[in-house]
């Protein structure tokens, strides 16, 4: 039977101390195994403590898109900034690339400086580095995130490319387009992420069951997708690894949290707690169990 390893990756660790607990709660739980660390996240210094304490494995959730960067002289007078002095915004910052008005020497410099500062909250490199709304796989910020992962030997990350997303019709149009934009980015950053050695888990997914949209069938269902997937690739007798990427939490409650500018409407939403109740249940623990899938994270890989 083909033995898979599932990674439940709780991304935006350090947003607020509601976020904490509710990630922390959920790794107790056994429901997640792995978090993403926002480290210009209001709370990212109680994350790192939480992280060692618990013994959670941690990984670099870089940010280019969301509040104020953590490299000093970016702060002031730079490409990443808007007018407000914080990063452009998930969309703004898609539309500064296009338009040629990132400097891609301060995009490295930032990069940078949120992995040195992972290192100083944590003690230690990442294990993965992926990005938050999945900046990392866009136009000429992959090659610079590429670099930036090949010069400090951090092999894993992430490449947001979902089996059977086009026949998610419960998905929003206005957000498919969104996340067909992110799976096209992702394909073209493939041969990039490989020609620096860069490494990721077979399948991914996350886009589907985020939110209002996850539920115990919907995880299950998105799994056994990939499972199939997996099937098809790999000879009976081999592992495969999946990565399902959660954003559970308790809701932020203003004007605590954020990464500079406050917290955003996604993260005071009832979502962020219908992940964390639904990833609890243990109807999906007992599913692993029979799916003969095993919990683990990038530190296992």
């Amino acid at each position: 039977m083909l033995q898979v390893k599932l990674i439940v990756t709780g991304d935006d660790f350090g947003y607020c101390p509601r976020r904490n607990q509710g990630i922390v709660d959920c790794f107790l739980a056994g429901a997640i195994s792995n978090v993403s660390l926002l480290v210009n996240g209001s709370a990212a210094a109680d994350a790192a403590k939480l992280a060692r304490r618990h013994n959670i494995p941690i990984g670099l959730h870089a940010n280019l898109s969301e509040g104020s960067p953590v490299c000093e002289v970016l702060k002031t007078n730079s490409s990443l900034l808007n007018q407000d002095g914080f990063f452009h915004g998930k969309m703004g910052f898609r539309t500064a690339l296009s338009k040629g008005l990132l400097n891609m020497s301060e995009v490295k410099q930032e990069l940078k400086a949120q992995v040195e500062l992972f290192h100083e909250l944590t003690g230690h490199l990442p294990f993965h580095m992926d990005g938050h709304q999945h900046v990392h796989v866009l136009p000429d910020i992959r090659h610079v995130f590429a670099e930036v992962l090949e010069e400090y030997g951090i092999k894993y990350t992430r490449v947001p490319i979902e089996p059977g997303l086009h026949n998610c019709d419960w998905i929003p149009p206005s957000l498919m387009d969104f996340y067909l934009g992110v799976e096209e980015d992702s394909f073209n950053t493939v041969d990039v992420f490989t020609k620096h050695g860069i490494r990721w888990p077979d399948i991914y997914i996350g886009l589907s069951t985020m939110g209002r949209n996850m539920s115990v069938s919907s995880v299950r269902s998105a799994i056994d997708s990939a499972v199939l997937q997996l099937r098809a690739r790999a000879p009976p007798s081999s592992a495969g690894t999946i990565e399902l990427m959660v954003h559970p939490g308790y809701p932020s409650v203003p004007p605590v949290g954020g990464c500079g500018e406050g917290p955003d409407d996604f993260s005071q939403s009832w979502e962020r707690l219908h992940e964390l109740q639904t990833l609890v249940k243990p109807e999906l623990q007992t599913y692993y169990k029979s799916r003969n899938i095993q919990l683990c994270s990038f530190r296992d890989l």
